[in-house]
């Protein structure tokens, strides 16, 4: 008959055990957090990926030399001015900015894309906050690149026409245009965030910028205690004089207030719905 020794194994490795015999916790693991100049980066980056954000970007080229050129061939030589290529260049832009600054909110839900988003980054404030300076530089890198369409018009038309070109717009002048612009921009933005759905924003811009103006001036036109309290209440209205290039003390009061009205306590309603509603 045989017998079979038995030797004891060997034990596992388990958490190392202090002198006296607890367990000693393991070192945790730390994770670096994502820079927020790369957050910035992947938004802009995502701005231009799509088919529609490249168009949006692409128009705002195409417009600036499709508007220079209507001025130089169509305009009078007395009219071939700066202030009047920066006028006609700002036009399309104005309605281009805002759109690029709604697509910029929107497209996390219109292509499901904010699961993986808000996967890979959980703290969505970051996230918001690189949105909003990717949009607000591609909307003052976008001023500045109408500015540089707009001396070439400028120099190109006059040298056309035979006349000394024409520069009767300030840097306070421009500067107020930049503001007006990109102040416009986060409008879209401010949109993008509360109705989160990018056919409702666009419609709900185009309604606050085409119908609802004439609606309140004809209701200020026939209306003296509203002709008083509109400038304070109209946020397009308010507006006007950042791209006149002259705002007094009381015009920047009136800004700020019309301001807080239709921009920053949307905005503030935006963030918060934003930061706590499931993304499907």
């Amino acid at each position: 008959m045989t017998t079979t020794t038995l030797t004891p194994s060997t034990p596992t490795a388990g958490p190392p055990r202090s002198t006296s015999g607890t367990v000693a916790p393991r070192p945790r693991s730390t994770q670096t957090r994502i820079p927020l100049t790369r957050l910035v980066g992947v938004e802009l980056r995502k701005m231009f990926d799509t088919r529609a954000g490249f168009w949006l970007m692409a128009s705002l080229v195409i417009t600036n030399l499709l508007a220079t050129a209507a001025i130089i061939v169509f305009a009078p030589d007395d009219q071939l001015t700066f202030d009047n290529f920066a006028a006609a260049i700002g036009a399309p832009m104005t309605v281009i900015l805002p759109m690029i600054g709604i697509l910029a909110v929107t497209s996390e839900w219109t292509q499901r894309s904010g699961l993986t988003t808000f996967t890979l980054v959980p703290h969505r404030g970051r996230v918001l906050g690189a949105k909003f300076l990717a949009a607000t530089g591609v909307g003052v890198v976008s001023m500045f690149v109408a500015l540089a369409v707009g001396a070439v018009g400028t120099l190109v038309g006059s040298a056309v026409a035979g006349v000394d070109p024409v520069w009767n717009v300030s840097v306070a002048h421009f500067a107020l245009i930049v503001l007006g612009s990109v102040l416009g921009m986060l409008f879209g933005f401010m949109l993008g965030l509360v109705i989160r759905n990018s056919a409702g924003a666009i419609v709900t811009y185009f309604v606050y910028t085409l119908v609802l103006p004439p609606l309140l001036g004809l209701l200020a036109a026939n209306q003296k205690w509203f002709a008083d309290l509109q400038p304070w209440v109209d946020y397009s209205y308010a507006q006007r004089p950042l791209f006149d290039g002259t705002l007094n003390s009381q015009q920047w009061q009136q800004l700020g207030v019309s301001g807080a009205l239709w921009f920053l306590l949307p905005m503030a309603v935006g963030l918060l719905v934003v930061r706590r509603t499931e993304v499907k």
